[in-house]
């Protein structure tokens, strides 16, 4: 019988997943905030980190840190200035635009604090998305989006649109369609910004149920979004501090 994606993972849950190596990122001239005539910014300077399969992993610091600078390198939303990053045994920075979309599409889920969900559609047709870029059939996508969905403990929201559902239910729709893809790298930038105590703790706790398959990488400045991490990297002014 040949294992599925699933199993081949937990078979090598402690592998590396993405490492980002004397990671550089600046804004200059015409890119991000910054205008023709600002300043060129250091956003990352010089950060190195490797996450494993089954490992969750926090990114914490003030605004500006560059927390979220550092997922969107992992996660091949952005490329470095310099320094190199490798996923799934991919160097992102020998990827064009084109080949960097399929290895997010193929390894990558992404969740963001605003959640990103089409308001015209269920819960099961937004979690469904990422499969039919990939090309996946009706069934295959109704079957896979109704699972993950139930794995967060939406089963009985399959049939509701964004507006029928709290924030926190929301943000787990958001989880679901993130993971529906089976991805090898989960990422999280603020998921718990828009919601309260008791729902970030329901969040919080479907990410912590998904993490022995995969790498988690979570950017936080929420004590309780860092307490559910193996380690936690300090960021400070685009550099990397000593753990506590």
């Amino acid at each position: 019988m040949t294992a599925s994606k699933t199993d081949e993972k937990t078979a090598t849950v402690g592998e590396t997943v993405v490492s980002g190596d004397d990671l550089v990122r600046e804004y200059t001239r015409g890119q991000g905030r910054f205008t023709s005539d600002g300043p060129t910014v250091r956003a990352l300077d010089g950060v190195s980190v490797s996450v494993a399969r089954g490992e969750v992993v926090g990114a914490a610091g003030p605004s500006g840190s560059g927390k979220s600078t550092l997922l969107h390198l992992l996660a091949g939303l952005d490329t470095p200035t310099s320094g190199t990053v490798r996923l799934a045994g991919e160097d992102v920075g020998e990827l064009g635009a084109r080949g960097r979309a399929r290895l997010r599409l193929d390894h990558v889920g992404v969740v963001f604090q605003r959640f990103h969900l089409l308001p015209a559609l269920s819960a099961r047709a937004n979690v469904a998305l990422p499969l039919v870029e990939q090309g996946l059939g009706k069934s295959t996508r109704r079957e896979r989006a109704e699972a993950r969905l139930e794995e967060v403990g939406l089963d009985d929201r399959v049939r509701h649109k964004p507006g029928q559902l709290s924030g926190g239910e929301q943000q787990r729709v958001a989880i679901a369609r993130a993971l529906v893809t089976e991805p090898d790298l989960l990422v999280a930038d603020e998921p718990t910004g828009e919601l309260d105590a008791a729902t970030s703790d329901t969040v919080l706790s479907a990410l912590e149920a998904v993490a022995d398959e995969r790498a988690v990488v979570v950017a936080s400045h929420d004590e309780q979004a860092l307490d559910v991490c193996d380690r936690v990297l300090h960021l400070r002014d685009g550099t990397l501090r000593e753990d506590d």
